[in-house]
């Protein structure tokens, strides 16, 4: 790798480290070349990306950086995991290390917070953007549909008067 690529790699970690909600740090020793396909699979499904670098371009890359924290974790075979989604990244890799020893994480940042392993799981526990989302459109459209069913019950308590006082007739 020539000076260029390096630069064009620290300048790259830059933007993720500025513009990801979460990134977290993990070991990835002893994985497959499938393995971190899986993994890297899984990420982009939840709206995330994987990344290896050197950790020195890494650490350069972090100096000055909201997430400046995760530097202390670039020490060995180090990979990175980010997301827009503040949880999306944490989660993935939560779920993934549970069911794969050799993932393992060291912690992580929220914007300027710095994670450690258990601030990580805490994280990975929370609920998404999207599921915050669908809870919140449940509880309006709930009243909405409380209503719709009250108005529409006494029509068909009617009906079903009606009905009734028919049959009896006939």
């Amino acid at each position: 790798m020539d000076r260029a690529q390096k630069e064009q790699l620290v300048e790259d970690l830059g933007q993720i480290f500025e513009s990801s909600g979460v990134v977290v740090v993990a070991r990835y020793e002893g994985m497959t070349v499938a393995e971190m396909q899986d993994l890297r699979a899984q990420m982009r499904d939840a709206g995330g990306s994987v990344r290896v670098a050197k950790n020195k371009l890494a650490k350069i890359a972090v100096e000055g950086k909201p997430c400046a924290s995760i530097g202390e974790y670039l020490e060995g075979m180090t990979v990175l995991a980010y997301s827009e989604d503040p949880v999306a990244a944490a989660k993935v890799v939560d779920k993934y290390a549970k069911g794969n020893e050799k993932l393992v994480i060291l912690g992580g940042a929220m914007g300027e917070t710095a994670l450690d392993v258990a601030g990580v799981k805490a994280v990975a526990g929370m609920p998404s953007r999207e599921e915050l989302i669908a809870s919140i459109a449940g509880c309006i459209g709930a009243p909405a549909s409380n209503i719709a069913g009250a108005i529409g019950a006494p029509a068909s308590n009617i009906a079903s008067i009606l009905s009734t006082i028919e049959e009896k007739a006939a």
